[in-house]
């Protein structure tokens, strides 16, 4: 059977990946800090007739990470797929956000992709095969004001991706990076931000998606299919990046257009 492991797999997308892999025929493995969902999930996932198991990981942990692989070593002997899916959500102005904030964002949603990697690396090159999906986000391509920290470490994700792309593919390991925009999801409840106003907003954008994350888990197991490196599910992202990179400056005069629209709203909220 072939197998696959989802860091943040209890809950939101990494549930729903997990979910879609099982139904495939892997045998599943979720890591997670909310202990009750990863046992709902690992359930959930046996009920399905594979192999899923549960385990208690923080991705700022390397002694975590370390004791996920282990487990994996002695149940499957190898990992096909790795997910690194685990990430948490910041929002406001540069000057608003502690530093505590920025090391905070940047150890789970930057350095928990890299200790992934750094760990299941060395055995899909000694196996010879395996692929590396990282989730990152639309923020990394897109740079939106008011989401600095986000931003920084959701670039940092799909350059890591692009330079795993090129250095691991003669190891016979393929890369993807996923960069959704906002789809039904609950990034929101470990999200720390500025304003209740604008979380708010955010989390109206979330649930109005037409998106939801059982699409962009159906998009991930195709790309794994066919070792797709980019994994952009929203057509009107997909639409605004081509201006970014074709139109920059179209890009921009429409980021500051949304911004000044941020701005007026909070004056108003604020009247």
């Amino acid at each position: 059977m072939p197998s696959i492991l989802v860091t943040g797999g209890a809950s939101g997308l990494g549930r729903s990946i997990a979910a879609r892999f099982a139904d495939a025929g892997y045998d599943v493995c979720i890591v997670d800090i909310n202990a009750k969902r990863g046992i709902e999930t690992e359930a959930m996932l046996q009920a399905k007739g594979v192999d899923a198991f549960y385990m208690t990981c923080d991705v700022c942990s390397d002694t975590d990470f370390a004791a996920v692989r282990e487990a994996i070593e002695q149940r499957w002997g190898q990992l096909d797929v790795l997910v690194n899916n685990a990430g948490v959500a910041t929002g406001g102005r540069i000057e608003s956000g502690t530093m505590d904030d920025w090391q905070w964002v940047i150890d789970i949603n930057l350095l928990g992709v890299v200790r992934g990697c750094r760990t299941f690396t060395p055995m899909m090159v000694s196996q010879g095969s395996g692929h590396i999906i990282n989730v990152a986000s639309m923020a990394g391509l897109m740079s939106a004001p008011l989401m600095a920290s986000y931003n920084a470490t959701k670039a940092a994700v799909v350059s890591l991706s692009e330079t795993l792309r090129v250095e691991l593919e003669g190891d016979g390991i393929a890369t993807s990076v996923v960069c959704p925009s906002f789809f039904q999801t609950n990034l929101l409840e470990s999200s720390r931000t500025e304003s209740e106003a604008m979380k708010q907003s955010i989390g109206k954008l979330l649930a109005s998606s037409d998106i939801t994350a059982e699409d962009i888990a159906d998009e991930i197991f195709r790309a794994v299919d066919t070792r797709t490196f980019w994994i952009l599910p929203h057509k009107k992202a997909r639409t605004a990046w081509r201006i970014k990179r074709y139109l920059p400056d179209l890009f921009v005069k429409q980021l500051r257009k949304q911004y000044s629209r941020i701005l007026t709203r909070k004056t108003v909220e604020n009247a």
